[in-house]
Order: C-alpha cells, then sequence, then structure tokens
C-alpha cells in the first residue's frame, strides 16, 4: 500500500505541478483497519484551478495504472478545487474521480469519460468530514488550512444518502452496509467519527443482542477477508432496524 500511495503522490506532483494544493489520504487507512482483500485507498487532491482534458487524461492512465498494483478493491480517488473546501460547498462539485467500479469505462473509452466523470458528489462531505477528525496530508497544505469544518447537517445529509436504502440494498454488499450502519449511528448518538471496524465493535455495545453474532461476522469479515454468508432475512431485519433508529434522529 504504502509503495503505491509515494508513488501516486510523486506522479500528481509531476503532472499537476504548481496546480497541486495538497494530496489527503482518509479511510481505513489513517483509521488503522486497512485490509488489502477487502479495503481501497482512499485520497482527495486538492488543485487550485479546473483541469483541462490533457491533464485529466495522463493523471487518469497514471491513476489507472498504479490501481493495477493496489489492493483489490483498488484505489478511489477524487479531485476538487481548493474553493470548494473553505467555504465548503454541498453537494461538492469534483473536477474528477475514480474508482474500480468506473474502471471498464475508462478502458473502453477514456474520452467519453474525461469528457462526463465531473460534477457533484454528496459522498464527499462524509470524506472530507473524516480527513477533518482523522485524515493525514500525505503533501502540500496542512488539513486544517484547506478544510474547513463540515457542517452538521451536510454530512448528516450525505450519510444518509448512502444507507437511506439499505433494506433492499444489504444483500448486493452485507459487510459493508452492516458496520456502515454502525458508524453513521455512532455518530448521530455519540458524535463519533468512526472507521467500519470501529464502528461495529460500537455496535456490539449499543444494538440488541440479537445482531450481534451478525456484525460479529462482519467485522471477521472485514478483519480476515474471507466472505462470509449471511443469513439474508436477518440482515434485511437488521437493516430495517438500523435505519429506523437513524430516521428516528435525523427525520
Amino acid at each position: 500500500m504504502d509503495t503505491v500511495i509515494n508513488s501516486f503522490v510523486e506522479k500528481s506532483k509531476e503532472i499537476l505541478r504548481d496546480d497541486l494544493v495538497g494530496i489527503y489520504l482518509h479511510g481505513s487507512a489513517v483509521m488503522g483497519c486497512f485490509n488489502p482483500a477487502k479495503s481501497d485507498i482512499d485520497l482527495l487532491v486538492v488543485v487550485k484551478d479546473s483541469l483541462s482534458d490533457a491533464v485529466k487524461r495522463a493523471y487518469m492512465d497514471m491513476v489507472v495504472e498504479l490501481n493495477s498494483e493496489g489492493p483489490v478493491k483498488g484505489i478511489e480517488m477524487s479531485v476538487v478545487k481548493k474553493d470548494v473546501c473553505r467555504p465548503f460547498v454541498y453537494p461538492t462539485p469534483f473536477e474528477l474521480h475514480f474508482s474500480v467500479a468506473h474502471l471498464d469505462w475508462y478502458i473502453k473509452d477514456p474520452g467519453d469519460y474525461i469528457s462526463k466523470m465531473k460534477g457533484e458528489d454528496k459522498d464527499l462531505a462524509a470524506h472530507l468530514t473524516v480527513i477533518n477528525h482523522r485524515g493525514e496530508c500525505l503533501c502540500g497544505a496542512p488539513i486544517k488550512e484547506i478544510f474547513e469544518d463540515v457542517p452538521v447537517q451536510d454530512y448528516i445529509d450525505s450519510v444518509w444518502n448512502d444507507v437511506a436504502e439499505a433494506e433492499e440494498e444489504i444483500t448486493d454488499d452485507p459487510m459493508y452496509l452492516i458496520l456502515n450502519l454502525t458508524r453513521v449511528l455512532a455518530y448521530l448518538k455519540d458524535g463519533l467519527v468512526l472507521s467500519k471496524k470501529e464502528g461495529g465493535e460500537w455496535a456490539l455495545n449499543n444494538t440488541p443482542e440479537m445482531y450481534h453474532s451478525l456484525i460479529k461476522a462482519a467485522l471477521t469479515e472485514y478483519a480476515e477477508g474471507k466472505d462470509i454468508s449471511y443469513d439474508t432475512d436477518q440482515a434485511k431485519d437488521y437493516a430495517g432496524y438500523m435505519v429506523g433508529e437513524i430516521a428516528g434522529i435525523i427525520l
């Protein structure tokens, strides 16, 4: 992981040059629970000005090359302009984004990708909150100089957007949603910004015991990287309970 991150930083400097403000690491890699079988490398790149299509193409070629050397879930990165970080803009505009979910699109039609991969992303409010609380500056300006605190309501809207349909979606990626629901509830109840692992551990003391085996299974999968079969009915029941608890606080 460190080799990929270091290469990402150095190659970003070469491509973006004076336009680069800073690169910031967030997610499991800064929360002490990175697992190469289950985690991606979460990066946020801040620039001064909008990127030309030529620069975007060079940058994406670099990211895709490094992605092939990274963990199973690869690199997830967004490029944003400095002026949307302070004052914070929500939903947050981005200049460029990449995750393995978009890899085939870029490989098949990079020109189409470059022209269309821009817009607004509500998830960035959650990412910036983690950067402010737990993030690491890999190069460039310090975190507190670039990012202002994300307003609580924007953060809540961001995480709610991610889990609102959990009851229907939990069978698609049970481990992710089981643990993600726990950290959303931990924030709403106790003001904690947690990793998925920390969220699961919190939930073992703050949710009904009937769900603890499910949460422990998700924690085991997350820690060991082995796929686990979940009881679909139990997972949906758990998601319904957690969404109800979350909705009861914010709606």
